[in-house]
């Protein structure tokens, strides 16, 4: 296997790179990028997944984990849909609620990602890989052991009353992800609140609104990634 805040002038920390693991592999080379993507059931994640690889799969060697308690519908699911070779993806099955296998006993996750690497070598080593959580609530971190950044997702269907919530997930993820905005007239769901709630949480924190289903819909999660890359890759040189 393998909350508001009072005070608006306070915001979450922003996790950085210095406080996550060791980015040298054993042998001395640089290891991928992690990136963690979390959120409610239904949010997206999945298929934000899918979309990332896509985007992305041309330019750079990327690899996902996905984390389900029993099965591996989230690995099939981009194995179905091809965005990667199957090397590439691989599956944790948790078999607990899903937080505490990426942030409580993260070993099985730190394995998989061990083995993908390996798997690719350092010929063509990785550039990025992409760690999806399994379905969680509001409270759903990475730690920082196990990635270097985290998204959160949330959808627009879930009620436009989820960035003045709060939580863990919304207010401390590297970024903010609000997905479905297309279905947002049909559940009357209100963007600007949304926006307007998210920065009252997030300080200078980054959101990005993204639809899946317009043409580059997913684009502002694809450059923010590849802004990501480049700080690393500059930090890690």
């Amino acid at each position: 296997m393998h909350l508001d805040h009072a005070d608006t002038d306070i915001y979450p920390q922003r996790h950085t790179y210095s406080s996550a693991a060791d980015p040298r592999r054993p042998d001395g080379t640089r290891r991928a990028l992690r990136i963690g993507l979390g959120g409610p059931v239904g949010s997206g994640k999945t298929a934000t997944v899918a979309a990332l690889c896509r985007a992305l799969r041309d330019e750079l060697s990327i690899a996902v984990v996905t984390n389900d308690i029993y099965t591996r519908e989230d690995a099939e699911f981009l194995l179905r849909n091809a965005v990667l070779p199957a090397t590439r993806i691989t599956a944790v099955e948790t078999g607990a609620c899903p937080h505490t296998a990426i942030r409580d006993d993260i070993s099985a996750n730190l394995e998989a990602i061990e083995d993908l690497e390996d798997a690719v070598g350092p010929q063509g080593g990785l550039d990025i890989v992409f760690v999806e959580s399994g379905g969680d609530n509001l409270t759903a971190t990475f730690s920082k052991g196990l990635v270097d950044a985290q998204i959160f997702v949330i959808d627009v269907a879930g009620g436009d009353d989820i960035p003045r919530k709060g939580g863990p997930g919304v207010t401390t993820a590297d970024l903010l992800v609000v997905n479905k905005t297309d279905l947002a007239p049909y559940v009357g769901s209100d963007l600007d609140r949304m926006a307007r709630d998210a920065r009252a949480q997030r300080g200078d924190l980054p959101v990005a609104f993204t639809s899946l289903v317009a043409e580059n819909g997913v684009k502002p999660v694809v450059d923010w990634v590849r802004d990501r890359l480049a700080a690393w890759s500059a930090a890690h040189a």
